[in-house]
């Protein structure tokens, strides 16, 4: 069991993850990717900041229990982490995305494919994210429930 003081500081590591990777990525997909303006991407990102700070603790012990389960297969350790960062970061992330871009005023075209621009694209960022968020974890001095 964690330390009130550790619980804390894992939540901030997860936050603060959550809250940069997700407005770097975002912005970059919604402007080059979905074709919205700068204006309705800063403000889907400005959105998205409480949003990920509200989500950012219950994703990370989401993406624990997945790495949890890929971890009892010991057949190719290093694919099965990266196939589970991968699948909670789509399973987690598309429906908040999906709610934040239409609460912005993006028409359902361009949230169709910014949610898919953003599932494909995770097959990178989703696994990326999890090394950064392994990375802030470490600042924070805290681990992962793996």
């Amino acid at each position: 069991m964690l330390s009130p003081v550790a619980h804390l500081r894992s939540a901030a590591a997860d936050t603060f993850a959550l809250v940069v990777y997700c407005f770097i990525a975002g912005m970059a997909i919604e402007m080059l990717v979905s074709g919205m303006n700068f204006q309705q991407s800063l403000s889907s990102r400005l959105l998205s900041i409480p949003v990920n700070i509200l989500i950012a603790w219950p994703y990370g012990r989401y993406r624990d229990l997945f790495l949890r389960v890929a971890r009892r297969f010991h057949r190719q350790p290093f694919l099965l982490r990266n196939l589970a960062d991968l699948l909670a970061y789509v399973s987690f992330q598309s429906p908040v995305y999906a709610a934040i871009l239409w609460s912005v005023g993006a028409d359902g075209q361009q949230i169709i494919t910014a949610v898919i621009s953003n599932a494909v694209v995770s097959m990178g960022m989703g696994v990326v994210y999890g090394y950064f968020l392994e990375y802030c974890r470490k600042l924070f001095r805290v681990t992962g429930y793996v």
